[in-house]
């Protein structure tokens, strides 16, 4: 079933179907950060614990301020349950280098903060810590920089993925207005111009009948030729709204207009539907002209060839199968083919082209149904 040589008829286009917010609806207000558990009651506790030990110290004749040891372990013990709560109960609304950035600077932070505050309690003198803030920082900063190249892939990852978000969305509000105003033009071609032409195309038939009455062979004539012309333009006419939007689709749906498709096509082809929904627009109007067009190829290429289709619809999708038991040899790259298939992409589907070894040609269309 070749394809054929034009290019496939005009047809509505539709987006990825599914339900998607507006353009411009807000976004859902982000979570604020968690607090950690029992981290306010730790705090307390250590904070009363130090009171009481501050106190003993008081009554049993102050001296050397031994406290303070117990001070910097209550406070040791405080940094390491809220740095435990930011590894591994924090908030994950940040890319996983950001967090591993923070949980690493949060430790190394109170490791070296714990070093100044040791020397300072043991009496100040060299300034040891130096040497531990030195390494560590170093370390820190290399750590920092791999870190932030992998938040900057993650952050490009996420900016990426947004905007495909915000195309698909835009490009499906895009093919909806399409879809609707391709439909407004049928039936403005329907009820208009093709109107006026099937009352005029009967006007002229009249004339020529009382025309023979009179003889006027050579007026005659030329009624005749334009009542030609207008009844070529009706069909001219019809034809083109029905390669826009045919009313029986819209009225009907897409099984009873791929049956009156069938009826229609030069070759025998038998139609088995089953489907309980309808899909949206959209996806009806690019099966029916996938099926359109296949019927068409394989009435002009296949011989004498007998055609199926089946229309099936599960788990969300619609299957469209057109097969024939024709000559073979269609070109999937062919125009007619590559028009298809850029049909149904559009809608995220999927077409192939198979031909089988015994021979005829087997078209085949998924797309999602938005039901």
């Amino acid at each position: 079933m070749p394809a054929e040589d034009q290019t496939t008829p005009l047809a509505a286009p539709g987006p990825p179907v599914g339900e998607r917010p507006a353009a411009g609806a807000p976004d859902a207000p982000a979570a604020g950060p968690a607090a950690a558990p029992g981290l306010p009651l730790h705090l307390a506790l250590a904070s009363v614990s130090g009171l009481v030990v501050t106190l003993v110290w008081g009554l049993t004749g102050a001296g050397y301020f031994w406290p303070m040891w117990v001070w910097f372990a209550l406070a040791v013990t405080v940094a390491v349950h809220a740095i435990s709560h930011e590894a591994f109960g924090g908030p994950r609304d940040r890319s996983p280098a950001d967090h591993r950035l923070r949980v690493a600077g949060a430790i190394v932070g109170t490791f070296l903060a714990g070093q100044i505050v040791i020397w300072a309690m043991s009496g100040g003198g060299y300034f040891w810590p130096i040497w531990p803030l030195m390494a560590i920082g170093t370390a820190f900063v290399a750590t920092m920089l791999i870190l932030n190249r992998d938040g900057l892939r993650w952050a490009r990852a996420r900016q990426l993925a947004e905007r495909v978000d915000v195309l698909t969305r835009t490009r499906s509000g895009a093919l909806d207005v399409q879809a609707a105003e391709l439909r407004r033009i049928e039936r403005d071609l329907h009820d208009g111009a093709q109107a006026r032409l099937v009352a005029l195309s009967m006007q002229l038939g009249r004339a020529e009948q009382r025309l023979e009455r009179s003889g006027d062979e050579a007026t005659r004539t030329l009624v005749l030729g334009a009542q030609r012309d207008a009844t070529a333009a009706i069909a001219e006419l019809r034809d083109l709204a029905r390669g826009i939007a045919p009313p029986i689709l819209t009225d009907r749906g897409l099984v009873a207009a791929v049956q009156a498709l069938a009826r229609r096509c030069a070759i025998p082809v038998g139609v088995d539907g089953d489907v309980p929904r309808r899909p949206l627009p959209v996806v009806e109007s690019a099966a029916y002209f996938v099926v359109s067009e296949a019927l068409t190829n394989a009435a002009k290429h296949a011989g004498d060839a007998v055609a199926r289709v089946r229309l099936s619809q599960a788990g969300g999708r619609l299957t469209v199968e057109i097969a024939d038991d024709g000559r073979g040899g269609a070109d999937p790259a062919g125009a007619g083919l590559m028009g298809l298939r850029r049909r149904v992409e559009a809608l995220d589907g999927t077409l192939v082209v198979e031909q089988p070894p015994q021979g005829g040609t087997i078209v085949l269309a998924e797309l999602p149904d938005g039901t």
